[in-house]
């Protein structure tokens, strides 16, 4: 049998490289990509003639979001996170106006409650390092930070309800928000949206100890969302304090396995920072506050980091056998062993636990935003395809005819991903590769910009 370095040489050696090649760079070193077959053409639509033919192979892109299952297709999906958190923030673009940034707004974390005490990395204020509750002292790449002191006591079966209900504690912290800000100005509740709108943005991102909390953007515009001024009583500290009383007062009564009431609540660590408009110092914190560049960046990150391999399974588990062989820590095997048992009891069938179990239980979109915050995936995604049409018409002579072509498809499909690891290895440095000179470029494009006299 050949190694694997054998059968490297091999394939690059092979008549048909630079022809897969190709198709690996149209896929970005797409880790699975999906094999097609057939042809697509362009038509007149007038006349119905032919104007150009292509038929054989290609790939398309997986378009798996999490970087852990696909780098390539993650670094896509950052990059419309980025866009449509980043329309919502500065405006200009995208139909949103750039009066938003005049809007209060404000950068928010919370947290889930404590289900029972876990190691921690801890520091004090200078820095220094400080033991954890259980004596000894964690560096940060400790694989028993997050996990619980004590593993008979830690309660795994609220940490598991709490999470499948994540998604309905946050629709309600959002309408106790806007009963808050109303009570602030003095209008009733149900007036409300005659008077404001509340537009936010934000991500879901998992905690050391298996549990998610959200990033949000929240901005109060006017009844008509981003195209109108928010009213004159609005103010940033008017928000940041009814974010705090929103937070603080919302609670979600739950029935568990034997019977007992509980209720879910939010944590006590509730982050709320001012957003700084965008200029010379776009990348550096001050005074508690984030930049709009940097608050972008920052969700379109987690909004693709998903989970990790220590954290949780980045595919559906269908069976006991396969939470047995997971590659992830005793810690989190228990809540997704908790979520899996909680799933089959009849009390729980609308969580649909069985199915979110490899997830935690948490059942909710890692990014999200209100209809009225900033544009939508499916718009940045149609005007790159637009942008690429029109590209294809010029470089086929073809860009005055551009309103009577019309693209016609015919693909089956033929498989996913590669054929073998050799495939797979050269396909992820070439998904390096591209990544790096895209780094390289974004990097060179920065600094010229740092070199014009606006930015001196």
């Amino acid at each position: 049998m050949r190694t694997l370095e054998q059968r490297l040489i091999h394939r690059l050696r092979s008549a048909d490289y630079a022809d897969w090649r190709a198709k690996v760079h149209a896929v970005n070193g797409c880790a699975r990509p999906i094999r097609l077959a057939g042809a697509h053409q362009l038509q007149d639509t007038h006349t119905g003639r032919v104007l150009h033919h292509h038929g054989g192979d290609i790939f398309v892109p997986c378009g798996n979001r999490r970087s852990a299952v696909c780098p390539a297709c993650s670094d896509r999906y950052a990059a419309d996170a980025f866009h449509l958190i980043r329309a919502g923030l500065i405006g200009g673009t995208k139909g949103i106006p750039q009066t938003v940034t005049e809007r209060p707004r404000a950068f928010i974390t919370l947290t889930a409650p404590s289900f029972g005490p876990v190691h921690h990395a801890r520091t004090s204020a200078r820095g220094k390092r400080i033991p954890c509750r259980c004596g000894e002292f964690h560096h940060d790449d400790d694989p028993r930070i997050g996990t619980p002191l004590e593993r008979d006591t830690y309660d795994y079966t609220g940490a598991v309800l709490w999470q499948a209900h994540a998604g309905a504690l946050w629709q309600r912290f959002t309408m106790r928000l806007r009963r808050e800000i109303a009570k602030r100005a003095g209008i009733r509740a149900r007036d409300f949206p005659e008077h404001a709108r509340l537009s936010y943005g934000k991500v879901a991102e998992y905690q050391r100890r298996g549990l998610v909390h959200f990033h949000a953007v929240i901005r109060l515009d006017g009844p008509d969302g981003a195209t109108t001024p928010a009213p004159s009583w609005a103010h940033p500290d008017l928000l940041d304090d009814a974010v705090l009383a929103a937070a603080g007062a919302v609670a979600l009564p739950v029935i568990r396995p034997d019977g007992t009431r509980d209720t879910l609540v939010w944590g006590s660590q509730v982050d709320v920072r001012a957003i700084q408009p965008s200029g010379a110092d776009d990348f550096e914190d001050q005074q508690g506050e984030i930049s709009e560049a940097r608050l972008a960046a920052y969700i379109a990150k987690y909004a693709t980091k998903g989970t990790g391999k220590t954290e949780a399974a980045d595919r559906p588990v269908r069976s006991q056998l396969d939470i047995d062989h997971l590659t992830v820590s005793d810690h989190h095997r228990r809540m997704i062993q908790t979520a899996w048992d909680l799933g089959d009891l009849p009390a729980y069938d609308e969580l649909n636990l069985r199915r979110w179990a490899h997830m935690l239980a948490f059942r909710g979109h890692f990014l999200t935003k209100s209809r009225a915050y900033s544009t939508t995936f499916k718009t940045i995604r149609g005007d790159r395809r637009a942008y690429r049409l029109a590209e294809t018409l010029d470089r086929l002579g073809l860009a005055d005819r551009a309103e009577t072509v019309a693209v016609v498809n015919h693909w089956s499909f033929t498989g996913s991903g590669y054929r073998d690891d050799a495939e797979r290895e050269l396909a992820a440095s070439i998904a390096a590769r591209i990544r790096d000179n895209r780094k390289s470029k974004y990097d060179k494009e920065y600094q010229r910009e740092q070199q014009t006299p606006d930015h001196r």
